[in-house]
């Protein structure tokens, strides 16, 4: 798809295709796609971040919408896993989140879910691109009487809220002082709230979003933020939310973050132990190391592996029903209380763990030795297929056959940036810093 990558339309604001002419174009096409497919349902609840250029875009999309005579939803700033929550308990036909997650704020995007609070698919993702993009398609034409109202929703806070608190049944979380970062994101009013709510000391940082400092050195991106707090304030773990807090970083009590596959793991056992892991499986993606793998193995727990991007994880749990599955980048989805990554939610999670088993983070996640891993992220100023890339093609050959069953790598394209991605993992460290040069090298010549 031209506009529609691994996770919703992402770009430079103000800049094709993140400008008010096509976000009116999107919302026309949501409106007009989704009613077909859901008759009868005519309200979208539209959400964003803290990006100054939200303000453009939600007045954009909004127009769109009731233009075609859609009743939108405006709760203002909440997290992305927070606007799923409520198109489902709203009973709306879309939920449309207006965000670039980890990016900067020089850009945006949006995500849109459907009534049931899942992402949409890929089939209708493309009809949706196809309206956008035709230009001699027109919005249905709606009597001046018909068009959309937009409203203001004053309680969209207190209903995520009370959801959240829900998944760990309000357990106490008092004993406990946490450093929590929320980036300058769409979390930094709600969630010092929750956890605070539940008796937790906070120690917050990353709440003063001003529209242009959203994941500006802070947030999952820099777990080191909050691990400085934590060794000043002698907290007893730091939680990193990215800018629309449908992911999360750990970090323990010495001010050390955690690999995203240690909370994985952490998650997993402790599901099993309750009874909780349906089918006693996980999923997770290519890029979770394969120590995990190794650990899971031992412990009964079966591994399903998707491509990279949190809603294939999130498929594959839908599909044979499973209930936990995750990203090593800090998605982590908990089937059983919500449809897509949720930060928030998810540190919820893992607090109670440590409270119910009473130990830090680092004796619940120490055991697992990852195998040594370099993820490089390279500019490229184009994206040719990478099977037409002859000179990466034989790199690949040659670490195949130098790797055996000790190793391996995976290189593809971001999804959302001008960049390819390449990821080597081995036993030894050596060989990991070898193949990653070997790869750029090759990658680099072959796009020359």
């Amino acid at each position: 798809m031209k506009l529609f990558g691994t996770d919703g339309i992402r770009g430079r604001a103000n800049e094709y295709p993140i400008t008010p002419e096509i976000f009116l174009r999107v919302g026309q096409s949501v409106a007009q796609v989704l009613r077909s497919q859901y008759p009868g349902e005519n309200r979208v609840v539209v959400g964003k971040d803290t990006r100054i250029s939200g303000y453009m875009l939600e007045t954009a999309l909004t127009s769109g919408l009731v233009s075609a005579g859609v009743d939108v939803l405006l709760p203002g700033p909440l997290p992305t896993p927070a606007i799923a929550h409520l198109t489902k308990s709203m009973g709306c036909a879309a939920g449309v989140m207006l965000t670039a997650s980890h990016n900067p704020f020089e850009d945006n995007g949006i995500k849109i879910f459907g009534p049931d609070g899942f992402k949409l698919n890929d089939a209708l993702e493309e009809e949706i691109e196809r309206h956008i993009l035709d230009k001699e398609a027109t919005s249905p034409a709606v009597t001046p009487s018909a068009i959309g109202k937009a409203y203001r929703i004053d309680d969209s806070r207190g209903r995520y809220i009370e959801y959240a608190k829900s998944s760990v049944d309000s357990a106490s979380l008092r004993g406990l002082k946490i450093v929590i970062d929320c980036g300058h994101g769409a979390s930094w009013y709600i969630a010092p709230l929750i956890f605070a709510e539940l008796g937790a000391e906070v120690i917050k940082t990353g709440c003063t979003p001003d529209g242009t400092n959203i994941n500006a050195e802070c947030g999952a991106l820099h777990p080191e933020h909050a691990a400085e707090l934590v060794r000043t304030h002698q907290a007893d773990i730091g939680i990193s939310f990215d800018g629309d807090a449908d992911r999360v970083v750990f970090t323990d009590a010495t001010g050390t973050p955690v690999p995203g596959d240690r909370i994985i793991a952490l998650c997993a056992i402790s599901l099993k132990n309750r009874g909780k892991l349906a089918k006693n499986t996980i999923a997770v993606t290519t890029m979770s190391n394969l120590a995990l793998h190794e650990v899971m193995r031992e412990r009964g727990i079966q591994v399903i592996t998707t491509d990279v991007g949190d809603r294939h994880v999130i498929e594959a749990l839908r599909k044979d029903g499973y209930s936990f599955g995750g990203e090593t980048s800090g998605h982590l989805i908990f089937a059983d209380y919500a449809t897509t990554g949720d930060g928030i939610l998810s540190a919820l999670q893992v607090l109670a763990m440590m409270k119910r088993e009473n130990a830090s983070l680092a004796a619940l996640t120490d055991w697992l030795e990852e195998f040594p891993q370099k993820l490089t992220n390279l500019p490229v100023s184009a994206k040719p297929p990478l099977s037409t890339l002859s000179k990466l093609h034989l790199t690949q050959t040659e670490a195949t056959a130098a790797f055996g069953n000790e190793g391996r790598f995976l290189i593809r394209y971001s999804g959302t940036e001008k960049k390819v991605r390449i990821l080597v993992e081995h036993r030894d460290q050596s060989m990991v810093e070898l193949w990653t040069e070997k790869f750029i090298e090759a990658i680099e010549r072959d796009l020359r």
